[in-house]
């Protein structure tokens, strides 16, 4: 466990976890006003499962009482690593728990032996990543929504 200071610290997610990193996700998601339909439609896609967690490179933002605050997940291999995943319990956002958990996510993907970390991003998320340092080069289609494009980012590391 890494620890940051006041009193975050970062940790590989464990299986048993999953449930909670889904919850996460889905909060964070409809945190931007989607409706229902929309985010019945993105559940699945929200979903972490237990083995995503065992196989996947998956870490948490964890509070001194050992609550999970936010995950971020990497994929791929260097030297072009995806940002699959970040997300932020909206009882936090806007406390900087995401720039350490992003900040946190460049440091991994560096010592990886990554070059560039690409991002399928959130309309909404899209400032925050380009505040990061992010550029967006392009659009990707949505894995949850036929017809929605999503912006494409990347940053150099």
């Amino acid at each position: 466990m890494e620890n940051q200071p006041g009193g975050l610290s970062f940790r590989r997610a464990q299986p048993a976890e999953a449930p909670i990193l889904s919850e996460i996700a889905f909060r964070s998601k409809a945190y931007w006003g989607y409706d229902a339909e929309f985010m019945a439609k993105a559940r699945e896609e929200l979903v972490i499962t237990a083995e995503a967690v065992r196989t996947n490179l998956i870490y948490t933002a964890v509070s001194d009482e050992q609550r999970i605050l936010g995950f971020y997940e990497l994929t791929g291999h260097p030297p072009v690593i995806k940002l699959s995943a970040l997300f932020i319990d909206p009882a936090v956002i806007r406390r900087g728990i995401g720039r350490k958990l992003f900040a946190h996510a460049l440091k991994i993907a560096r010592k990886m032996g990554a070059k560039k970390l690409l991002i399928d991003s959130d309309p909404n998320a899209k400032g925050f990543y380009e505040s990061m340092g992010a550029v967006q080069m392009g659009e990707v289609p949505s894995g949850s929504i036929p017809g929605r494009m999503l912006p494409l980012l990347e940053i150099e590391i």
